[in-house]
């Protein structure tokens, strides 16, 4: 008799037959969960993007200043300037940890190769600021006219301007409880940080920017939600969607890598 047929007799006996299912349920949701695991970090390590991040977390001075990204004035075409100078490490619809193939990354990171509170950062775009009361780290625009689809209003997100104790590096400017503030582009928000709310997990210094769409009645969705932003890549001029194989910093003419 093979192992299979002893397992499924063993699995027919009525003696504690439901414990014995369980147990065989859990055991097979373990191993689909290592063998997600296990794939996830080859693809990891074989990701070009993710050999970047090796330099950015290894390397010098130089090396990591090779990686950074300025573009202080919009690229050709595009309406937005990027709004922090830094290593634009994780891309839109990524899914490299902390995020995942069914919970891809929303926006843009953009590290610093700077302590806490040195790099700045700016509005992309002309809009109205507003700041919730409770947001420690964190700036929402308003931009009433999308650029790009004018019968459309979206939202620009910059959060972790804060230190790990969330003391914040925003502007006075915009205290907590701050609506509807307008600011022309360029204007100076803030500088990046390395808060990351109660998480234990930490994070290097960057800022994460995002297009959030809005809900057709002047508010703004729920950014955390994938479907709920845009892909930045059209607004910025660079291919920053991860699925783009020729995904890069700076200016190009094919943002969106149509062939």
């Amino acid at each position: 008799m093979t192992k299979l047929m002893k397992l499924a007799a063993w699995l027919r006996n009525p003696q504690y037959r439901i414990l014995k299912v369980g147990t065989l349920g859990l055991l097979t949701l373990a191993f689909l969960y290592l063998a997600y695991r296990a794939a996830s970090y080859w693809r990891y390590l074989n990701d070009p993007n993710s050999q970047s991040f090796v330099q950015w977390a290894t390397g010098d001075a130089a090396e990591r200043e090779s990686l950074v990204t300025v573009q202080r004035d919009a690229c050709p075409g595009a309406p937005f300037i990027l709004p922090a100078d830094g290593f634009i490490g994780l891309l839109y619809e990524d899914p490299r940890g902390p995020y995942s193939l069914l919970n891809p990354h929303q926006g843009i990171d953009i590290f610093s190769n700077s302590e806490p509170g040195v790099t700045a950062v700016y509005a992309a775009y002309d809009g109205y600021v507003t700041r919730e009361e409770s947001w420690r780290s964190s700036l929402i625009m308003r931009v009433p006219e999308d650029p790009l689809h004018p019968e459309s209003s979206i939202w620009l997100y910059y959060t972790h301007m804060a230190d790990r104790a969330g003391n914040d590096f925003i502007e006075e400017a915009f205290p907590p409880g701050t609506k509807e503030m307008f600011v022309p582009q360029g204007t100076l928000l803030g500088y990046t940080g390395d808060y990351n709310g109660t998480s234990p997990r930490d994070v290097w210094v960057h800022l994460h920017f995002s297009i959030v769409k809005d809900d057709g009645n002047g508010r703004y969705t729920n950014e955390l939600e994938f479907t709920n932003t845009l892909d930045p890549s059209p607004y910025l001029g660079m291919a920053l969607n991860y699925n783009c194989e020729s995904a890069a910093a700076g200016c190009t003419p094919n943002p969106l890598c149509d062939s």
